[in-house]
């Protein structure tokens, strides 16, 4: 990783280098330790014995080993003042603004609303499977909001599974890619009625104020039973004051879904905050069908919900709604004006909850959150429960997952001193690793997927080889 890349790594809460997959089949047979201990004020649960399962289902922790560490100590420009003239790769940025999470983690949050992926299978009719499709596209990014925490850059081969019978799915990442950052995933139901996969770079821009992070990759979900497959790619997300003042992350772009069987497309727009806030999180879009007719609108926020009505209902009420705007006289207010210089971009304000139009159906809506989520670096309850490691798991997980990271594992304990030493040997593992590979003229082999193109589109995508599932990790390599 060159100097500018990990800058851009640093200030912002994407990696670089993304992939996912999560838990394995150990989740059911063993026993856990972690359980909430309400007598303490901050909601940070502590070691115990956990309860008995349920039912057979296996009864995932509820908080975080320790609670998150502060980061009002630290500010991106007190350490960039200090370092002007030097060289960007001779910057280093503290522990104290990752995430105790890898990046293949955080991809697997697309999962945390796969019901509506199990949804979507049962509809008889597309019309509805596609409004079940765009639901859960827009569910995928849903867990990204306050979360401003970097996750760890993910080491070259490093991988990630979860298996959640409660849930219906089995997910399995591996990174890739070192130059360009690359990590593939890939998940399928339990019931056999869904494939989900894909690889995911995303393209860095520094604004100076903000980063951007343009996605690329394709994003491909197949439902079984309908013969049906549908492709998309994920909105742009921006963290905004990245040098000084209170970060706050936006997503906007178009989100085009393609059912690739019968030609219909739902158009996503994700709307960007604008100058007073009034468009933040809101999404609005319709399905069409292959000549184009809207057959369906959707609107709502990727952090609250989303609704779907007729077209005709839909276009009645924004007459209405634009009629009543333009009788009344109200001046404009004299906003503040456009922040700049070394001036912070105002946080905006939430508006009020989303107008819903009568007769509308709704499509999602969001899980909530924990109450100590803000002390656990506003992780979701599916979130909290990625990086958890029970007794004896160890044996069975492949030796490069990422709950068995040094570093990261440190962090979620509280012990930043050791994750800092351990982040910094792990990467100095990993170019010694690369050093060898040059000299020796040897190219990195891929364990769990291989490059090919997406079946749907042609482009390039990055597939999966199969077997992990049956636990064969002979010659994985050791990166940590």
């Amino acid at each position: 990783m060159n100097g500018e890349e990990e800058f851009f790594d640093a200030v912002t809460g994407f990696d670089s280098d993304n992939s996912s997959g999560e838990f394995s089949e150990a989740n059911q047979r063993l026993t856990g330790v972690i359980h909430v201990d309400t007598s303490k004020s901050n909601g940070i649960g502590k070691v115990g014995d956990r309860p008995p399962q349920e039912n057979g289902i296996q009864k995932h922790r509820t908080s975080l080993p320790a609670p998150m560490f502060t980061r009002s100590d630290f500010s991106v420009w007190s350490i960039l003042k200090k370092c002007i003239g030097l060289e960007l790769s001779k910057i280093t940025m503290p522990i104290a603004f990752n995430e105790p999470l890898s990046f293949l983690q955080r991809i697997t949050e697309y999962m945390e609303h796969v019901y509506l992926i199990h949804r979507a299978s049962r509809q008889p009719q597309s019309l509805e499977r596609m409004q079940s499709v765009a639901a859960f596209a827009v569910s995928a990014v849903a867990s990204q909001w306050e979360r401003t925490g970097k996750p760890f850059n993910p080491l070259l081969g490093e991988t990630y599974e979860l298996i959640r019978e409660d849930l219906g799915f089995r997910f399995i990442s591996e990174q890739v890619s070192h130059h360009p950052p690359i990590s593939a995933f890939y998940s399928e139901g339990l019931h056999q009625d869904f494939l989900f996969h894909g690889s995911i770079y995303p393209k860095l821009k520094f604004w100076g104020k903000s980063v951007e992070a343009e996605p690329r990759g394709t994003i491909t979900l197949e439902l079984l039973k309908h013969k049906e497959a549908y492709t998309w790619t994920n909105p742009t997300c921006c963290v905004h004051n990245v040098i000084i003042g209170k970060l706050w992350i936006e997503q906007y772009g178009t989100v085009e879904i393609l059912n690739h069987r019968t030609g219909d497309k739902c158009v996503l727009h994700f709307k960007p905050c604008g100058l007073f806030g009034k468009e933040l999180h809101k999404v609005e879009g319709y399905i069409q069908d292959k000549s184009k007719k809207k057959l369906f609108m959707i609107y709502g926020k990727w952090t609250e919900c989303l609704w779907g009505i007729d077209p005709v209902t839909y276009e009645s009420f924004r007459k209405q709604e634009r009629r009543g705007d333009s009788l009344r006289k109200t001046k404009p207010d004299d906003g503040p004006e456009k922040a700049d210089g070394d001036v912070a971009d105002a946080v905006p304000e939430s508006q009020e909850t989303v107008q819903v139009i009568p007769g509308s159906k709704l499509l999602w809506r969001v899980n909530t959150r924990p109450p100590n989520s803000a002390q656990m670096y506003n992780f979701t309850s599916f979130t909290v429960s990625l990086n958890e490691l029970e007794t004896g798991m160890e044996k069975i997980l492949a030796p490069t997952d990422c709950r068995l990271r040094p570093d990261i594992r440190g962090m979620e304990n509280g012990n930043m001193d050791l994750a800092s030493q351990e982040k910094e040997r792990l990467e100095e593992k990993q170019r010694e690793a690369r050093r060898e590979r040059a000299r020796e003229e040897a190219e990195w082999q891929t364990r769990w997927f291989h490059r090919g193109s997406n079946p749907y589109t042609g482009t390039p995508d990055w597939l999966y080889a199969g077997g992990y599932f049956e636990r064969d990790f002979s010659g994985c390599p050791d990166i940590y």
